[in-house]
């Protein structure tokens, strides 16, 4: 599945790139010439994160983990606070007791919490513009909100019990009661104290990679012990900007294609057709969804920021990280994302119906 899709961005790219050396007729070109563009955009809010990827794991062993084990918790769940494919998995496996619960912090939960702490927060602040990021605040809001849900699903489905999981994730979920009901009782409080948050990690990014990893690759001098050097953490995002010469035309194409069905469910949903196409785009990758939501209106932007906290990368990174893991567990993992993302939208919709 992940090489169709890969193909599929190909076909993307080179419908892009022709469509650009032909004077931009069919707007596809336009979409490839953004796609370059937002590499800047990207790095600056994504490398921080890769490089201070071994410092916080670091920290995880020696600073929680005894804590965690002293509670009698499975300290596995502390590599959920990672992305699934940014070390999340792999400190999963040193730290859980057991396959079961590998699979449940280690994909289930890095693929949706990590992702979204670690990936979509950084690199949906640094992309969006200022009016956008409190819209995009409510929806991580929502949607982290709603992720037991995920949490639950892909614990029964990993093999847990439906006590064992209630056990182990109970830091998680009483964090995710505590979310929805700040939503419910103090929405502008709550989506304040979470864009704080979302400045806060900008601010170690920030500092991580423009000013010790920058400066390590220029003087060969690490002023942070465990550092990854921004070099690795540019050629993954490098991967990620090619991968966008191809995403963005193939969305505009799928606008395109499906206008009349997606304006029907914009219609039923209060929603624009920008943001119901959106969330196709979601589980294929957040960068190009984040990319999109200058067309959306107020309720998508919220409903679509909200689906991409469990959603995201679906049925692209994640599916094909899974495939190389653990692939036995890619459609439990698929079932999970996209019944959290489900139950997040159901929740952005119910949250945003008086605006609409």
């Amino acid at each position: 599945m992940n090489q169709i899709i890969m193909w599929i961005m190909a076909v993307g790219a080179v419908l892009g790139g022709v469509d650009r050396i032909a004077g931009n007729r069919f707007g596809f070109g336009k979409r490839f010439e953004e796609g370059f563009m937002l590499l800047g955009p990207t790095a600056l809010s994504m490398s921080g994160i890769i490089c201070l990827t071994p410092l916080l794991s670091r920290f995880l062993r020696f600073a929680l983990v005894p804590i965690w084990n002293f509670l009698g918790l499975d300290a596995g769940l502390l590599a959920g606070i990672l992305a699934i494919d940014m070390g999340g998995y792999q400190l999963a496996g040193e730290l859980s007791a057991s396959q079961e619960m590998v699979r449940y912090t280690g994909l289930v939960i890095a693929a949706t919490l990590g992702c979204t702490i670690t990936f979509t927060i950084p690199v949906g602040m640094g992309m969006l513009k200022s009016g956008d990021r409190l819209l995009f605040s409510r929806g991580m809001l929502i949607g982290t909100g709603t992720l037991p849900v995920t949490m639950i699903v892909g614990g029964l489905l990993s093999g847990l019990s439906f006590l064992q999981i209630v056990l182990q994730s109970l830091p998680v979920l009483l964090f995710c009661f505590l979310l929805m009901f700040g939503i419910w009782r103090f929405p502008e409080q709550t989506v304040r104290a979470f864009t704080v948050f979302a400045d806060v990690i900008r601010l170690l990014t920030t500092i991580s990679v423009l000013i010790a990893g920058a400066f390590c690759y220029m003087t060969g001098f690490s002023l942070l012990p465990d550092l990854a050097p921004l070099e690795d953490a540019m050629a993954v995002v490098s991967s990620i900007g090619i991968v966008l010469l191809g995403s963005l035309p193939t969305a505009e194409l799928l606008q395109r294609v499906l206008k009349k069905p997606l304006s029907f469910i914009g219609r039923k949903t209060g929603m624009n057709d920008s943001s119901a196409a959106d969330l196709l785009m979601g589980i294929v990758s957040p960068v190009p969804a984040i990319t999109m939501m200058e067309k959306m209106d107020e309720r998508g932007k919220i409903v679509n920021a909200a689906f991409l906290v469990s959603a995201a990368s679906t049925i692209a990174a994640h599916m094909g990280f899974t495939f190389g893991t653990d692939p036995d567990f890619v459609v439990p993992l698929l079932v999970a994302k996209l019944a959290g993302g489900i139950a997040a939208v159901c929740a952005a919709l119910f949250f945003t119906k008086k605006s609409a």
